[in-house]
């Protein structure tokens, strides 16, 4: 049974504050680093959900399908900020996009059907893999100049599997990637930032439709998706993710890449207690 009367007034000032600093966060990050923003605020909702009474099986899934919508309309503001600075490679992301179509569609039906506990292990190890890279992965390594055409749909199809269940971006694994095969770092900020609508469009339409009959939902949900959370965080990522593309041509990547790296590790310890 959903209780938001269970809550006190400062209670429920406090959640949606913690959603309006974590969108403004979010959306800097987005245009920063090209990541969706899922690993941040998947956890906060899915603490907040959990705490006004929805089940800890819906409410990990609502987070995540409230996650990719919020991606959508984050996706277009940053990667239209990249295009105007030149940092969005159209031909890359007419290469990657139908593979990460695939694979996120895939992980989608996959995140609406395992167990809560599941996901959020899942959730956890992802985070600290992407914690490792953005703290000692080297933007020089390369493998090679060109990606071959087997591991461009190998590598797209995991990157949107992988993106959707975890309601993220493209940037957390896309990014590494496409550098490691001698794509300039910015230009692969850039490019995951528009790469962000081939998960987030059919992530969010499949966990919409895969929840509606979900027990728990609070008011205002379609399936996986809450609109009151989505509500609250969109009109602030909008603001923010052009701040976040500007810093991204101004300041040195390296010690922003490694104080995110700490904050994705909290975020991993932080769900991974939960299931132990």
């Amino acid at each position: 049974m959903i209780d938001i009367g269970g809550l006190t007034g400062p209670e429920i000032a406090l959640a949606v504050a913690a959603i309006g600093v974590t969108a403004a966060f979010v959306g800097f990050m987005a245009g920063l680093l090209g990541i969706g923003g899922g690993m941040i605020l998947v956890p906060i909702l899915d603490k907040i959900f959990t705490s006004i009474g929805v089940p800890d099986e819906t409410a990990i899934r609502l987070s995540v399908g409230t996650s990719l919508a919020t991606v959508v309309v984050t996706a277009i503001r940053s990667a239209r900020s990249h295009y105007k600075r030149g940092s969005f490679d159209p031909e890359v992301a007419k290469a990657w996009a139908p593979w990460i179509v695939i694979g996120a569609s895939a992980g989608a039906v996959i995140a609406s059907v395992i167990a809560g506990a599941s996901l959020r292990g899942v959730f956890g190890v992802v985070a600290i893999v992407l914690a490792l890279n953005m703290a000692f992965g080297k933007e020089e390594w390369r493998i090679s100049t060109r990606l071959p055409e087997f591991l461009r749909w190998a590598i797209g199809t995991l990157v949107g599997g992988v993106a959707v269940m975890m309601g993220l971006g493209v940037g957390g694994l896309g990014v590494p990637a496409m550098t490691l095969y001698g794509i300039d770092i910015r230009r692969a900020v850039g490019t995951a930032a528009g790469l962000g609508l081939a998960t987030s469009i059919p992530g969010a339409l499949v966990l919409m439709y895969q929840g509606l009959d979900a027990p728990g939902l609070p008011p205002f949900s379609l399936g996986y998706v809450n609109f009151v959370a989505f509500a609250l965080i969109v009109p602030i990522t909008i603001l923010t993710a052009p701040l976040g593309v500007a810093a991204n041509h101004k300041i040195s990547m390296k010690a922003l890449r490694r104080a995110f790296a700490v904050f994705l590790a909290l975020m991993a310890f932080r769900m991974l207690s939960g299931i132990w």
